[in-house]
């Protein structure tokens, strides 16, 4: 990609003025962690998706995800910079686990972060120690430091999801309104339900965003996780059915796409504190 060669063998920040137009990215798929924080890009896919990037946003990859540009090459005016992070490097640190709990590394590129300019000089300040660091003379103790400027970033990405999330208020309740619509036509057609009660994925891509995205605005607007959500809507539906047919619950649990009534008589409970029998025998 006509880069220069890394001050560090397992992390490097990258500045995105030093990819030349004549390096095309076709696609690439890296064994590394890609942060990254781009400005004037609207070429660049990541995923099957694309995104306009003319404003400052942040991106995350984790190792085996692709990224992937356009036949006109990498755009003159691109600004930014890319930090890569190879796994061995986080090896026996705080963050050899600890990086798997932040979820955006899963999401897709048209869930990226918006950053305020106040957010924005934040994490530059943040890279700006890291490669200070790795740039000095490597010791016992730069593993360490750069770990913890790293987690102190990650910890800042996740804060300013989470206001993302409240700040943009209006795509949000667009996306939980369709959540609704069609999670409700998932449970009101019995011929897709015979084939199994809808899962995370199929909402998600459903909904053309990715599951931990998903996932994580469901968790920041309304306290539930995706299964959850699920699970009520499907209660909803036993009680109905429960109340007013006489089918058995066998019947209600197979049409609800469970494969065992005994599965969903253990969820019904937990869900009411009442069997489904015990339900219906309240409305007799």
């Amino acid at each position: 990609m006509g880069l220069p060669k890394p001050h560090h063998p397992l992390i490097s920040i990258v500045d995105l003025e030093g990819f030349k137009n004549d390096h095309d990215i076709d696609a690439v798929i890296f064994d590394l962690y890609v942060i990254s924080m781009k400005r004037g890009c609207d070429n660049l896919f990541y995923g099957q998706q694309k995104y306009d990037f003319d404003e400052g946003l942040m991106g995350f990859m984790s190792p085996g995800q692709v990224l992937r540009g356009e036949e006109n090459g990498v755009p003159l005016n691109l600004e930014g910079w890319m930090l890569f992070i190879h796994p061995d490097f986080l090896w026996n640190t705080s963050l050899a686990s600890k990086i798997k709990k932040y979820e955006y590394f899963g999401y897709a590129t048209n869930e990226a972060l918006f950053l305020s300019d106040k957010e924005e000089t934040v994490i530059n300040n943040i890279i700006r120690n890291i490669r200070n660091e790795y740039h000095s003379n490597i010791d016992k103790f730069s593993q360490d430091i750069i770990i913890s400027n790293l987690e102190t970033l990650l910890n800042y990405a996740e804060r300013f999801y989470q206001r993302q999330f409240i700040t943009r208020k209006i795509t949000n309740s667009k996306i939980l309104d369709r959540l609704e619509e069609v999670l409700t036509g998932c449970i009101n057609d019995e011929a897709m339900l015979s084939k199994g009660a809808p899962t995370v994925q199929y909402l998600a891509d459903a909904l053309h965003i990715s599951s931990k995205y998903l996932s994580s605005l469901l968790k920041q607007l309304t306290g539930q996780t995706t299964q959850q959500v699920i699970h009520e809507k499907l209660i909803e539906k036993a009680k109905e059915k429960l109340s007013t047919t006489e089918l058995s619950v066998s019947e209600i649990a197979y049409s609800l796409g469970f494969e065992h009534s005994q599965s969903f008589s253990k969820l019904f409970k937990s869900k009411t504190r009442l069997s489904p029998l015990e339900f219906r025998a309240s409305f007799n």
